[in-house]
């Protein structure tokens, strides 16, 4: 950073770039705070170019917080399908309930309000309340964590409590009374378009005049990150039950996919049996009684934070015991049905996997109510 160099050049150069060259998004062209707030949730760990579909998709189907808080989480989750991190919908649900419920429908104005409701962290809380009610508060995301780390030479770990910190005191400090939301948008569009992880484009950068790292020449050695976890493998088994054109589904419980439906099935403790454990998992969830057969398939799919392998077992129902109720959360669908009900992308690609499979390599069933 240049000595004596005020905040005020810096930001009025990095506001004339992105008056100029932003990208030309649907959320930035509305200042309605139910679509700004639904765009900040759809960009939480994921790219501008897979949320813009989602974004969309969710105006046109529930344009207001008082339609997305009416509609079944069914319906929310099936509009969230493909997208991953489920919490995310829930959560977006959740809150819209609470807004009509509690706040008479009105979105709040303030970070700290928009904190207290569920899914909204700091970071959500001070891009939504800047940008809808242009609030002066910072919102520091993966993005301007980065710009800011290079932008003022930042030589310790980003996860560092001091870190965390500075980060949100420099944000802050380069924020103007006029337009604070202007100024988060472009600090996250320059993190996103220039200042990116790998390749920074400084010479295309607005603020390189006032780069620290860039000075150095530390830009692509910055910002400083400890080294990522070691992502688990787990192994998981599944069941693939039809009877009469229809395949048994299950919703899933609280956890990761929950309220999604998928394929009955659990996770497998090393060296456990697929068989046995097939059998136990339907038994003590749903009181069912199974054979299991061939192995249809087996599905890889990697969480941010796991790879899942996924054997696919084409199984026989042969008993149902009375604990099998309607809280259970099972259902038996038809094709047509599955594909309008919320499943997860793994729940997809199994049912990519086993659609060839012919049905007659299945014994009769003894028939299952379906669930009302």
């Amino acid at each position: 950073m240049k000595r004596g160099t005020p905040h005020r050049a810096l930001r009025d150069a990095l506001l004339r770039w992105y008056r100029r060259d932003a990208r030309d998004l649907p959320w930035r062209t509305t200042q309605d705070p139910y679509h700004i707030w639904l765009s900040e949730i759809l960009l939480q760990q994921t790219r501008v170019a897979t949320a813009r579909p989602y974004y969309e998709r969710f105006v046109q189907a529930l344009p207001t917080v008082q339609a997305l808080a009416a509609a079944p989480l069914d319906r929310v989750l099936k509009l969230w399908e493909g997208l991953g991190y489920y919490a995310r919908a829930r959560n977006l649900h959740r809150a819209a309930q609470l807004i009509v419920a509690d706040l008479g429908g009105q979105l709040p104005r303030t970070a700290d309000a928009w904190q207290r409701l569920p899914g909204v962290g700091p970071y959500t809380a001070g891009a939504i309340a800047s940008i809808a009610f242009g609030a002066r508060v910072p919102a520091v995301d993966g993005n301007v964590k980065r710009v800011l780390a290079r932008l003022f030479r930042l030589q310790t770990p980003l996860d560092d409590r001091a870190t965390r910190a500075a980060l949100w005191r420099l944000a802050e400090e380069l924020l103007c009374e006029k337009s604070p939301g202007t100024v988060n948008q472009a600090l996250m569009e320059l993190g996103a378009c220039l200042c990116t992880p790998r390749t920074p484009r400084c010479t295309e950068c607005p603020v390189a005049p006032w780069c620290a790292a860039r000075a150095a020449g530390v830009e692509r050695k910055l910002p400083i990150r400890r080294p990522r976890k070691t992502v688990p493998h787990v192994e998981a088994i599944a069941a693939i039950i039809r009877a009469r054109g229809r395949h048994l589904l299950t919703r899933r419980p609280a956890g990761l996919l929950a309220g999604l439906w998928g394929w009955p099935g659990t996770e497998l403790a090393e060296g456990e049996q697929h068989d046995s454990a097939l059998r136990k998992a339907l038994r003590d969830a749903f009181g069912l009684e199974i054979v299991v057969g061939d192995r249809l398939a087996t599905v890889r799919h990697e969480f941010s934070h796991r790879r899942l392998r996924l054997h696919v077992y084409a199984c026989r129902l042969v008993r149902r015991t009375p604990r099998h109720a309607r809280s259970a959360g099972a259902n038996w669908l038809s094709p047509a049905e599955l594909e309008r009900y919320p499943l997860a992308r793994v729940d997809r690609k199994v049912w990519a996997a086993v659609m060839p499979a012919p049905a007659e390599r299945l014994p009769p069933p003894v028939p299952l109510r379906r669930a009302r």
